[in-house]
């Protein structure tokens, strides 16, 4: 692949596929990014969290505490509370510590988790620069602003792609081993190689308006908060803090009766929402309308050509997974394609994206859809009373709000959509015979079973496990006597990248560890697992490098 003007070509400089670039040139694979944008131009105001995997992963390509570093202010809460409106009546709080506190904070149902990389709570105006900035900076990366792909043909194990320069109308041809379209919902790419979206085409329409209030923040009851629900009659809708100050983004969620996104006043929606007098003042920065879908395409790859992120999946963004998906989308394919330039993967090691990232993004769509339609009745249910001073008012509000927390708890506090996913029917894992445990949006159980995400601990001597993981596989060695000269030897022989990690003396082992040899992939998926080595160690890395 030397002879390409670049390894891969990823079109679209959204997070996905920047993270997708940060991670192949981590691997000293040569990308080529075609954004139609101006270099660092400010993104739409849409994702506000980023997941803990994501984290996980921000950390591996050292920007994790850039982006912790931004967004709110460092002491601002980042609750999730309900209330009769942003200014009114509190119904309940779903607590989650500010990023000050983000790696200390115990109690509560955000506090718990089992990484290295809580999540972080953060728009996408700010974390898209920071990841631009050391996308940017890495000498494996060039960045084509201003520039669109329109169309590509595909050779024998290249693709060859016509690029124009929006600014100069010129045009020229680049030729790529691979080419990954990270170019949103009306992705090109996706178009280009005959996908299809497939699923439930509107699901919620929301009117979404990016403000600027100043005075806002001292009018609203305290403590502050991250995000906040607005429940009345009148109108329900989200409300997030964006910079801690001065801007906030407002989603008013329509109702199934109000079909188009001019079917109410915004103005008037924005004030019902916010609890304020007819004569609050604010600017409008811009307006985000969004369509709340679950579309699938029916297929991931063409031979050399990918999709990822929202080009290969839509659906409302419960749980903040629109984005996340797609960045675990970018994960799971940069290290299979740089297996692949690097020349120890085997073709077949290109089956394991679609084989495993779409079941994943199917469970994944489907629990954010029928959230979606548990919330949506849920607003076609406020009681007429809820504002009311009486006892009446009083009970109505206490049952709502019990409501209300059980309700996204799980989605605020997913877990189990972090770390409770797993791969099955992967042509690039060691299965057994044990089942890998169920999990839901907000719970999870630990397991090596081939295919989960290896448990985290941390390392006797301080470090997450993650930290110690190589660029291809990580062998952990939980008995020193067991022989593991035969898989090393391979590994040697095939050019595998591969870590051994004598896991001695550590005090937080998790009990889903009990074999003496767990095998792990740089995703931090399992790939196989044992107490003592098959007979043919050769046999079992090429099963798992695609070249069985």
């Amino acid at each position: 692949m030397k002879d390409f003007d670049t390894d891969v070509l990823v079109v679209g400089a959204g997070p996905v596929g920047l993270t997708l670039a940060m991670d192949l040139a981590s691997r000293g694979v040569r990308v080529t990014i075609v954004e139609t944008r101006r270099y660092a131009e400010p993104p739409n105001v849409k994702c506000n969290h980023v997941a803990a995997r994501s984290m996980e992963t921000f950390r591996r390509l050292g920007v994790a505490q850039a982006l912790r570093n931004a967004g709110l202010p460092a002491d601002h809460p980042n609750d999730v509370v309900f209330r009769t409106s942003v200014c009114g009546t509190e119904l309940t709080r779903i607590p989650i510590p500010c990023r000050r506190d983000r790696y200390s904070a115990t109690g509560g149902p955000d506090t718990w988790w089992p990484t290295p990389e809580p999540p972080h709570r953060i728009n996408q105006i700010f974390l898209e620069p920071l990841l631009l900035q050391h996308a940017a900076s890495l000498a494996q990366v060039t960045l084509l602003n201003r520039t669109q792909c329109m169309s590509f043909e595909q050779g024998d194990g290249f693709v060859t792609a016509t690029l124009r320069s929006l600014d100069t109308d010129a045009e020229q041809h680049i030729t790529a081993g691979f080419l990954v379209g990270c170019d949103g919902g009306s992705s090109g790419v996706r178009k280009l190689m005959g996908a299809k979206l497939e699923g439930t085409a509107v699901i919620q329409r929301v009117q979404s308006t990016y403000i600027r209030a100043p005075q806002l923040k001292a009018m609203i009851p305290q403590p502050l908060a991250w995000s906040y629900y607005s429940v009345n009659p009148r109108r329900c809708g989200t409300m997030f803090a964006i910079d801690g100050h001065d801007t906030w983004l407002v989603h008013n969620h329509l109702n199934p009766n109000e079909p188009e996104f001019d079917s109410v006043d915004r103005d008037w929606s924005i004030k019902q929402i916010l609890g304020v007098p007819q004569d609050f003042e604010y600017e409008v920065i811009s307006k985000e309308d969004w369509v709340g879908r679950r579309l699938v395409a029916d297929k991931f790859r063409d031979r050399n050509v990918f999709i990822a992120g929202d080009a290969a999946h839509l659906w409302v963004p419960y749980a903040g997974y629109g984005m996340n998906a797609g960045i675990a989308d970018a994960t799971n394919l940069a290290w299979v394609l740089a297996a692949r330039v690097q020349g120890w993967g085997g073709e077949a090691i290109l089956d394991a994206y679609e084989a495993e990232r779409m079941p994943i993004t199917m469970q994944v769509s489907n629990f954010a859809m029928e959230h979606a339609a548990k919330m949506i009745k849920a607003r076609s249910a406020v009681p007429a009373n809820i504002e009311a001073a009486d006892t009446q008012g009083q009970q109505a509000r206490e049952a709502i709000g019990r409501e209300a927390y059980e309700l996204n708890v799980q989605q605020f506090c997913c877990a189990g959509l972090n770390f409770g996913y797993f791969y099955t029917h992967s042509p690039i894992l060691a299965a057994d015979d044990e089942p890998a445990p169920a999990y839901s949006m907000g719970g999870f159980t630990e397991s090596t079973v081939p295919g989960c995400r290896a448990p985290h601990f941390w390392l006797a001597d301080g470090r997450s496990l993650y930290d110690a993981f190589g660029p291809g596989y990580t062998l952990l060695r939980f008995d020193a006597k067991a022989d593991i000269a035969s898989f090393v030897s391979a590994a040697r022989q095939q050019k595998v990248p591969l870590e051994v990690i004598d896991v001695q003396g550590s005090p937080s082992i998790p009990a889903a560890y009990r074999h003496r040899l767990v095998l792990c992939r740089t995703d931090q998926h399992v790939a196989w697992r044992g107490d003592a080595l098959p007979n043919d160690a050769l046999a079992l890395l090429k099963l798992l490098t695609g070249r069985h």
